[in-house]
């Protein structure tokens, strides 16, 4: 008999019988690897566990305690789901499947409407009863053309067929269900039961938005019940923290696809919120030596063709508008050009430099439909975008103080848990960035030996930089537990030399600057999203929509009472409402802490006649009388210090770096 030769992940080699299986190949090494065994690995591709292997390779047996042995847990439950579906509504149209580290799903299609998420609970029960009665999955080896006629009334599998080269192919099935393509799946579906059935929603097949909206069921699965738990309690802190959801029950923001799809209406609460980021952040960087400026969103095209946007950034840049006269104009898809016009609208002098420049710069991205996510991924966004033009011995003296403001305003914020990340350009694929090796190589060696003399810990990360340089990213980690950058720090020689930038030096002659962009907290957009759900939409006083709200007890007796303290703390500049809606008292007060105002104030008859107000924090339970003197000092004081408890930065190890 032909024979095989199988490498384990020991480098260990060993000669098998050709058609042995996996299963096979584990009992012979022990009986209880053979137990635990889920599927193997043969040369990178997964394999089950009873498929006959004919070709020598590397193998690795996967067992239920490996990351991909849950991929083959999951991707069955998505057959199971299948089977499932075909049982309740034999009409269905199936579109593709996938498992990953989050889950799995399998998008459906059904003319006379799509599955619902009220369906969701009947559909785990079936296939609950198919998981318990175990049917064995048969594998088995189909002519292309006998699956197409199979198939021949659903056009979404068809068209996966007719995109695959092979003449046979690998099909499952499991009753009426049928399902092919290269996957792995369970011996033995008894695995199966810890499973959960999470939501359904709209997806375009094959992520094109010209395509047919398809509905997705997502599900997840685990070997182990503690598992599935722990995973259903993270995606309800999830679910909990959306900064979607917080934005609507908020009343901070709304998106209408009706009117524009990535277009996001900012409410009255959500305006409030920005203006006060946007005043602080103008603020602090007008007092760090900035000079804000204003610059339209328009420009001629010419002017993205010199910067090398339109050839490097194209796709994502919307479609130039014809104004009919030999002009063509452009949404600009980046801030740095126009203030390149600001800096060379003048002659400059060394003595001038460095020459900051910052904008709260609005900005257009040609985003598809199927990549927008409410604030977090928009075509219209404001960009907190700033650019120096410096003489290189200013670099390194310059980055530090960029840096130094980024950490004061993260110290503000209280955001705390964030890492940095050189990035580079990647120097197998150079094509797709700015052609000049020794600018990359010069600007890539300044930015690690400014890192490393500040003495600050950091990453590298080849393929992350710019087309036109090489940048400092400060990687943050949302409430969510994706990794987001927050701020960038990026030199630039290209656009200087594009746009022929110059400054007279101290020897009369016209000489190069640098220029270094820096985005302090990005955009608006993403940066409020984030807040939302680190804050879990409850804002520290100085930045919520509403500070102080004001709830009479009786509104016959005490409404002048309560507006009188209304026009008092307004005219200090604290942001309160007085609730005069005909409701009960304690809804109130529910309401306000729904809506997580940090104060709430009540007022009544001891309230009116003593001057004082009953002052109830939010989250807390009980209220505490207080004096309005006392109650407005304490308030100003919460606002003026960011709400920040303690006097100490909590930046100040980073500090002391930067001093050094």
């Amino acid at each position: 008999m032909a024979k095989i030769s199988l490498t384990f992940p020991d480098q260990s080699q060993h000669e098998f019988d050709a058609g042995v299986t996996t299963l096979a190949v584990a009992k012979s090494i022990a009986s209880s690897l053979a137990k635990k065994a889920v599927a193997g690995n043969l040369n990178g591709t997964l394999v089950d566990l009873d498929q006959p292997l004919n070709q020598d390779g590397d193998l690795q047996i996967i067992t239920n305690a490996d990351p991909e042995g849950v991929l083959v847990l999951r991707d069955t439950a998505a057959f199971v789901l299948g089977a499932a579906l075909k049982q309740l509504h034999p009409d269905l149209h199936f579109g593709e499947h996938k498992a990953d580290d989050d889950g799995f799903y399998l998008d459906t299609d059904r003319a006379d409407g799509q599955v619902a998420v009220s369906e969701l609970p009947d559909i785990k029960k079936a296939m609950q009863k198919i998981i318990s009665a175990n049917q064995p999955v048969e594998r088995k080896v189909v002519d292309k053309t006998d699956l197409l006629k199979e198939f021949a009334d659903d056009p979404y599998q068809t068209l996966l067929l007719n995109a695959m080269d092979a003449v046979q192919v690998h099909v499952y099935q499991l009753g009426d269900y049928t399902s092919f393509g290269s996957r792995a799946l369970l011996k033995s579906l008894a695995p199966l039961k810890h499973l959960e059935l999470l939501s359904v929603a709209g997806a375009y097949w094959q992520g094109k938005s010209s395509n047919p909206m398809l509905q997705r069921i997502y599900g997840t699965a685990f070997f182990k019940a503690d598992e599935l738990a722990a995973d259903l309690k993270r995606r309800a802190e999830i679910k909990e923290r959306d900064h979607r959801t917080i934005g609507r029950d908020l009343d901070i923001f709304f998106v209408d696809p009706e009117v524009g799809a990535g277009l996001p209406y900012w409410m009255p609460n959500g305006a409030t919120i920005r203006r006060v980021i946007e005043r602080y952040i103008i603020d602090k960087e007008v007092a760090d030596g900035y000079e804000h400026v204003y610059t339209p969103v328009l420009a001629n095209l010419n002017l993205y063709k010199t910067s090398g946007h339109w050839a490097h950034y194209r796709e994502d840049m919307f479609p130039p508008m014809d104004m009919g006269d030999g002009e063509f104009l452009e949404l600009r898809p980046m801030n740095c050009p126009s203030h390149i016009q600001i800096y060379n609208h003048h002659n400059r002098s060394y003595r001038e430099l460095p020459v900051r420049i910052a904008e709260l710069g609005m900005m257009h991205r040609y985003e598809k439909s199927g990549a927008l996510s409410g604030l977090q991924r928009v075509r219209e966004m404001t960009l907190n975008d700033g650019h120096t033009f410096l003489a290189p011995e200013q670099i390194q003296s310059e980055f530090k103080r960029v840096l130094r403001l980024m950490m004061d305003v993260y110290d503000d914020f209280n955001i705390t848990d964030y890492t940095f990340r050189l990035s580079y350009r990647d120097p197998a694929n150079t094509e797709k960035y700015f052609d000049d090796d020794e600018m990359w190589n010069k600007s890539q060696a300044m930015l690690k030996g400014a890192m490393d003399d500040l003495g600050l810990d950091y990453y590298e990360a080849e393929g992350e930089a710019a087309f036109y340089g090489p940048k400092l990213d400060v990687q943050t980690k949302t409430a969510l537990g994706n990794d987001e950058t927050m701020s960038t720090i990026q030199l630039d020689f290209m656009m200087p030399e594009k746009f022929q930038l110059t400054y007279v030096g101290a020897d009369g002659k016209d000489h190069r600057p640098v220029m270094m962009h820096r985005g302090i907290v990005g955009t608006m957009e993403r940066f409020i999203a984030y807040l939302m759900e680190i804050y879990k939409g409850a804002f520290p006083t100085w930045l919520a929509p509403v500070q102080v709200e004001i709830i009479p007890v009786n509104l016959d007796l005490h409404t002048e009472y309560a507006q009188q303290l209304q026009k008092q703390l307004a005219s200090q500049g604290i942001r309160v409402k007085v609730d005069l809606r005909n409701e009960k008292m304690g809804y109130k007060i529910r309401e306000a802490q729904t809506q997580k105002v940090p104060y709430t104030l009540v007022v009544g008859d001891e309230e009116l006649r003593d001057q004082t107000v009953s002052v109830r924090r939010y989250g807390e339970k009980d209220a505490n009388d207080e004096a309005i003197k006392l109650f407005t000092d304490m308030i100003l004081d919460d606002i003026h210090n960011y709400s920040r408890t303690g006097s100490e930065k909590v930046n100040s190890n980073v500090e002391t770096k930067l001093d050094k």
